[in-house]
């Protein structure tokens, strides 16, 4: 083994292998103490959230408004019902208020609160806002219990649409198939 060769593998042995495991190392158990985030698909603005940042009660309410969210995009959102959301759809207004709330309300009424717990830790969800009768905690749950019954009637709405529709459909379909018109009855 010639010198040049020695030095490599010595400086690969002594000087690259301890850096990787040490880099490797501070990686895991950064990864493994770090908290855990919220995660909403139709709301990647909350992801900067940790889990334990909110109160369970607002956690299962943007859970729910979330899962709705999710379903009212696809609905108001893939018009032209490709299974994709893309420029070949046509945008409508409902969809347009459904993606201002999951994207600019929501998060906004969420940083409002945490910003309220952060200057007053619990008193945000003890102490009553001036001139209410409300708490912090009370008003973000107000505000996301409208947006969830908001989306309770967007959901009832279109169900009751397509169900509309499939009624049209089946009497058109009975009139024109159980009742032809035959030719000789023109004559």
């Amino acid at each position: 083994m010639t010198q040049i060769t020695a030095m490599l593998v010595m400086f690969v042995l002594y000087g690259v292998l301890p850096a990787a495991g040490i880099y490797l190392g501070y990686r895991g158990i950064k990864k493994v103490t770090a908290p855990k985030m919220l995660e909403y698909k139709a709301m990647p603005q909350l992801g900067y959230i940790p889990e334990k940042g909110l109160p369970e009660a607002v956690k299962n309410a943007l859970a729910q408004i979330n899962q709705k969210g999710e379903k009212l995009r696809v609905i108001y959102g893939d018009t032209n019902n490709d299974g994709q959301i893309n420029d070949k759809d046509a945008v409508t207004e409902t969809y347009i208020m459904i993606q201002n709330l999951m994207d600019k309300h929501i998060p906004q009424a969420v940083a409002d609160y945490r910003r309220l717990y952060d200057l007053e830790g619990a008193r945000a969800d003890n102490t009553k806002i001036k001139n209410s009768d409300v708490t912090g905690k009370e008003a973000l749950l107000e505000v996301l219990g409208t947006i969830n019954a908001q989306f309770d009637d967007l959901l009832d709405a279109s169900y009751h649409q397509d169900g509309q529709k499939l009624l049209v459909t089946n009497r058109y379909l009975q009139q024109r198939f159980d009742n032809p018109i035959s030719e000789d009855s023109h004559v």
